[in-house]
């Protein structure tokens, strides 16, 4: 792995790399006054794949019934007055797969979102702009909907739920993050996971939702995660239920995207679990996110191929 770290320290933003195989460290490297490896950061919308495994617990633990439920089924209360039609037809499943047809509450439209007084009223009061099930329209508002589902249908807030489904099985911390202003925890952003503790969400989903003998998360439901849906009109990626799915060097890859290169990606043949941690303040283009893409094609995966 020398030389895959020598190319990884050519990367100004880049952090923290974490390469393992097996579950055993290849390589364990910060950079440019990256984090302590134990220390949790901000993985930003790497958040989104998180929640889809707290999203397939509830499903196996019957919290919710399955991607077919009706959002309205429990968040009626806060849809409004004489909703779209559309609405009633809006599933757990599009919002997994950023295909809920509302208008959009990222880029453009994120910042006068969180500033509103009720995030979850007014993700549900966007305009459709798609049907529900139509093109991919990414959508943080989406996850969102989806942290306030499992609240409301549990009774627990989706910090306890992380802690309890993901964080005690996996013997990893999960700080608080967080939360709207009615006390819902910002679903598919703000988490703070450490490098390590990513990397042991990644591994969870290599080995089949099963940790140290302990199953955790379905087979079942990582299959339907990692199952193509809808492909990206940024990246042209495809998109499964909070997992991007691509490959590198010939390898099928799934991968969590945060903003600025927060990564975790898993490569199931080659047993690899790889977390990269960025410098989310640079310049919003995808040239940090292409090296690290290549990072992983054009070293990683050869370097593991050889034995490392």
């Amino acid at each position: 792995m020398t030389g895959t770290v020598s190319a990884a320290q050519r990367l100004p933003r880049l952090r923290a790399l974490l390469v393992l195989r097996d579950g055993q460290p290849l390589a364990e490297h910060r950079f440019n006054g990256g984090p302590p490896l134990d220390q949790p950061v901000n993985i930003k919308s790497a958040s989104k794949s998180v929640l889809s495994a707290l999203v397939g617990i509830a499903i196996d633990r019957g919290v919710l019934t399955g991607v077919e439920q009706p959002v309205l089924s429990v968040l009626r209360s806060e849809a409004p007055a004489n909703p779209d039609p559309r609405l009633a037809h809006l599933t757990v499943g599009n919002l997994l797969s950023m295909q809920a047809g509302l208008e959009r509450t990222s880029g453009e439209f994120y910042g006068r979102w969180v500033s509103s007084s009720n995030w979850v009223r007014s993700a549900l009061s966007r305009p459709f702009v798609d049907e529900p099930g139509g093109r991919m329209l990414y959508s943080t508002g989406n996850t969102h909907l989806l942290s306030a589902m499992l609240t409301r249908a549990s009774g627990r807030s989706t910090l306890q739920l992380a802690r309890a489904w993901l964080g005690e099985p996996l013997g990893i911390s999960i700080p608080a993050w967080p939360a709207d202003p009615q006390g819902i925890y910002f679903g598919g952003n703000e988490m703070r996971l450490s490098p390590r503790a990513l990397a042991r969400i990644g591994e969870l989903y290599r080995l089949g939702g099963v940790s140290n003998g302990r199953r955790i998360l379905s087979a079942s439901w990582i299959e339907r995660s990692w199952t193509p849906r809808t492909i990206s009109p940024w990246s042209g990626g495809q998109y499964g239920y909070g997992w991007f799915i691509g490959e590198a060097a010939g390898h099928p890859v799934r991968f969590a995207w945060g903003y600025g290169g927060q990564m975790l990606y898993v490569v199931p043949d080659l047993r690899l679990t790889v977390v990269m941690i960025s410098d989310p303040n640079g310049a919003r283009d995808g040239d940090h996110i292409a090296a690290l893409h290549r990072l992983l094609a054009e070293d990683i995966v050869p370097a593991a191929q050889k034995g490392g």
